[in-house]
């Protein structure tokens, strides 16, 4: 089922990246996704990761695009980070 995030949501992730205080607004109060609040693990200016219990993003933009990508309990949040990193780096090749 794809998550269903709110444009204020991405507004909010957006603020994120652009984000250059030594503690980031995200780091210190968390991020929502599909209405969810997730703990931020890592941000900077093109990721974002989140956790919230045993699932969690990870957020990675583009030139072009933000990927927003969901894994469940039974992926390990470096594998899935690693994913999503590598498909926006096919992407920014791409010119996308």
């Amino acid at each position: 089922m794809p998550l269903q995030v709110a444009p204020a949501e991405i507004k909010a992730v957006v603020a994120s990246f652009a984000d250059t205080s030594d503690v980031k607004k995200v780091q210190s109060e968390g991020f929502h996704i599909a209405g969810e609040k997730f703990f931020t693990l890592k941000s900077d200016e093109r990721s974002l990761y989140g956790k919230k219990g045993k699932e969690g993003v990870a957020i990675v933009k583009t030139q072009q695009a933000i990927l927003v990508a969901h894994y469940p309990e039974t992926v390990q949040p470096g594998v899935a980070a690693n994913t999503v990193e590598q498909l926006a780096d096919y992407l920014i090749g791409v010119g996308y």
